[in-house]
């Protein structure tokens, strides 16, 4: 949408919301932006009544549209991003659930080409370092403790494509994967674990930075042992995912660790399955049967949560309207800070000059309207 001024909505930028904003995009980039009188350049889009935010950034994230990232089919990797891209989401990373290291490896491979096609911005491997105990919707027979050989084989078969990696830090060799994955630039996660706060803060001084959707998957937080939650939540090093579907957690836990650890430390995700934008159903998860009933993804042996159906504009919906967050510290978890967390800051996340104009129109309401991806309309 070279040579497009957009006029007359509420920008939520980094300084504030600009009201009867205008914004200019030329190339793909964001040229200009502010309030009053707007250039007179361009074709002009009307956008008056319209909020106008960055688009979502959604570090986790398995599939939508019916397709799963696992699938080797290029074609259902791009409908699964599509299937997002069309709620907001003009950046993801595509998550693998647990599998033989092996197997997992050549999923890896597979998804590298989208990576480097730009499909998806990089790849999240959910497992297999995971607590059996706190497996949730993982297969437990193929988790196994972080030796090096395996992660170095996940690593090279992504060639810089493997982003984030989540991994239980009680494994054994779980602070010396942390150090091999962080010196090979990727994120290391902690999820999925039973770990004690004695077990966690290990993983965290070796830099571990993220928390895999806080609360789930893990030993519970108790007031003599906090334990993983405890941890991740108290340190300022640790950025915490939450899946804000109001099923995985209550709006009364969300605003607890949203306000503890503020709007620079909180990422929303969506955690979603193949069956987000594609309705109830079975679904396949890593080999395991899930069963979608009035969008509530869980386990068909075991009845438990297996990933959601959720997309990042309900996300978004969910933190403003349910858990009261101020729009400006919604745009920072949707998209600012998961951008800064995927060294994205100069190019994506904010409403700024000079950044590409990945741009989500929303109703009133914060229904979305319309969708840009490095300039380019998605939507009506």
């Amino acid at each position: 949408m070279a040579g497009q001024l957009i006029t007359g909505g509420r920008l939520v930028t980094p300084d504030g919301v600009l009201d009867d904003g205008w914004l200019l995009v030329e190339d793909g980039v964001i040229a200009a932006l502010g309030t009053g009188a707007a250039p007179r350049t361009g074709e002009v889009v009307d956008a008056a009544g319209s909020w106008v935010v960055p688009g979502f950034v959604d570090i986790h994230c398995h599939g939508g549209g019916g397709s799963a990232f696992t699938d080797p089919d290029p074609a259902a990797v791009r409908a699964a991003a599509a299937a997002h891209a069309a709620h907001g989401t003009t950046t993801m990373l595509a998550s693998l659930v647990s599998r033989p290291v092996e197997e997992l490896a050549s999923q890896v491979a597979a998804l590298r080409e989208q990576v480097e096609d730009g499909v998806v911005a990089g790849i999240h491997l959910e497992g297999p370092f995971l607590s059996a105990a706190r497996c949730g919707a993982h297969d437990p027979a193929v988790l196994r403790a972080p030796d090096a050989d395996a992660v170095a084989t996940l690593l090279a078969a992504g060639r810089g494509a493997v982003r984030m990696v989540t991994l239980a830090p009680e494994l054994g060799g779980a602070a010396r994967a942390v150090r091999q994955l962080v010196d090979a630039g990727s994120i290391a996660a902690i999820g999925h674990t039973d770990a004690t706060e004695a077990q966690v803060r290990p993983a965290i001084d070796a830099g571990a930075t993220v928390a895999t959707h806080l609360f789930n998957g893990m030993r519970p937080l108790h007031h003599r042992e906090p334990g993983p939650i405890g941890a991740l939540l108290d340190d300022d090093r640790v950025t915490i995912e939450l899946i804000c579907d109001l099923v995985h957690l209550s709006p009364t836990i969300v605003r607890l660790a949203f306000d503890h650890a503020g709007p620079h430390r909180t990422t929303l995700v969506t955690d979603a399955i193949a069956a987000a934008a594609a309705g109830d159903g079975t679904y396949d998860l890593g080999g395991l049967t899930v069963e979608v009933h009035e969008g509530i993804p869980t386990l068909a042996d075991t009845g438990a949560l297996a990933g959601s159906s959720l997309t990042m504009d309900k996300a978004f919906r969910n933190l403003i309207t349910a858990c009261g967050t101020p729009i400006t510290n919604a745009v920072e978890a949707t998209a600012t800070r998961p951008a800064a967390l995927l060294g994205l800051t100069d190019t994506t996340g904010r409403l700024a000059k000079g950044l590409a104009a990945d741009l989500v129109l929303l109703t009133p309401s914060l229904e979305v309207t319309a969708v840009a991806r490095r300039g380019t309309w998605l939507t009506p």
